[in-house]
């Protein structure tokens, strides 16, 4: 028989789901500037907004990208809906979001469809993270499938010497070597969030990753001098954020926030905290650059990504405030201002699909239950 990690047994195994400190500080943080009562009503209704989007067959959105599945489940498991005795439809819903994204899975462990034509197998690394980041979650995965996940992702480290290397891209199979940050940074959550299902394998050697080196790849990918000293660029060849000019003439990636975010989380499950030098000087730019109106660097481009790696990353430091800015109540009070009236949420600028109010709507969600 299959084991089956339960919601309650996986949180022990994990100890906290969020990462380093985030127990210590949740409690004593305020939200004054946003009642409880208004949090819950606003997640119900992005919870009923989801529940009407999913398909007969239990995915959201698009059933060649398993992730696009995976965030709502995520979301709906962290609403505190499905422990309601009346929310039988929450706890319907995941179960067969569940089971779409189960139905995804190939041979080699990854969370994805194939897609030959396009040189890679369908974003599988990026989809395989976020998928098991969500099942764990869940709790309604068999164990199996899950560390077979995290094989898939492990071996999609980028190994070798150049500037890629400790990195994670989209795909594990592609025409060209490549790695980004924001790639490396749903990885490493994932397979840390997991790391205790390791004590479950019974079929061979343990799976990890090479920290020390997906640490090296996110310290060079931050500035160390001019105005974004302390941020990180999404990678050293793809100028996401545009390009900057130093004084001596030499053209450089601009850091903006997003990234910056990203490269906090990632250190932070690298097991550095918030004392050491590069975490504090990622954290000295995002108090420079503090804002939840824009991603910094690239306006309202990625915004509700920003939004959630945000999040993720102060929790994971175990950070109170950025700059003297309580940032659960600020990114709480910003978000609900942005849900329309149908309880969903949606941004304007599509460039990473975030005209897609699934998508976006997971992500809200999962901010404000991280703010709650």
């Amino acid at each position: 028989m299959k084991k089956i990690v339960s919601l309650a047994a996986a949180v022990a195994l994990a100890g906290v789901v969020w990462g380093t400190g985030v127990a210590e500080h949740s409690s004593a943080i305020s939200t004054s500037a946003v009642s409880t009562s208004v949090l819950a009503t606003a997640i119900e209704r992005g919870v009923a907004y989801l529940l009407s989007q999913q398909a007969a067959d239990g995915h959201w959105s698009d059933p060649q990208m398993p992730a696009l599945t995976a965030l709502p489940v995520w979301a709906l498991c962290g609403s505190g809906m499905a422990e309601r005795s009346s929310a039988v439809a929450t706890r319907t819903a995941i179960a067969a979001g569940v089971r779409f994204v189960l139905s995804t899975q190939r041979a080699d462990g990854g969370f994805y469809v194939p897609k030959p034509g396009r040189g890679g197998s369908g974003l599988g690394n990026y989809n395989t993270s976020v998928c098991l980041s969500s099942l764990f979650v869940s709790g309604q995965a068999p164990t199996p499938a899950l560390l077979k996940a995290r094989e898939y992702i492990a071996s999609s480290q980028l190994t070798g010497d150049d500037t890629l290397a400790g990195g994670f891209g989209y795909d594990k199979a592609s025409r060209r070597r490549y790695a980004d940050l924001s790639n490396t940074a749903y990885a490493l959550d994932a397979l840390h969030r997991t790391a205790a299902l390791e004590e479950l394998r019974t079929d061979g050697k343990k799976v990890d990753v090479d920290w020390d080196k997906a640490l090296a790849f996110v310290e060079h990918l931050m500035k160390t001098e001019g105005p974004d000293a302390g941020g990180a660029a999404y990678n050293d060849r793809t100028p996401q954020g545009g390009t900057v000019t130093n004084a001596n003439g030499t053209v450089a990636l601009r850091a903006y926030g997003s990234m910056t975010y990203a490269a906090v989380l990632s250190m932070c499950h690298a097991n550095l905290d918030r004392g050491d030098p590069r975490v504090r000087q990622a954290l000295a730019y995002c108090e420079r650059h503090w804002s939840v109106d824009e991603n910094p660097g690239m306006g309202s481009q990625g915004l509700y990504y920003f939004y959630d790696i945000m999040a993720r990353a102060l929790a994971a430091s175990g950070v109170r405030e950025v700059g003297g800015h309580d940032w659960r109540a600020e990114l709480a009070a910003k978000v609900l201002s942005l849900q329309r009236a149908d309880g969903s949420w949606a941004n304007a600028n599509n460039r990473f699909w975030e005209a897609d109010p699934v998508l976006c709507t997971s992500f809200a969600l999962l901010v404000l239950e991280l703010c709650r």
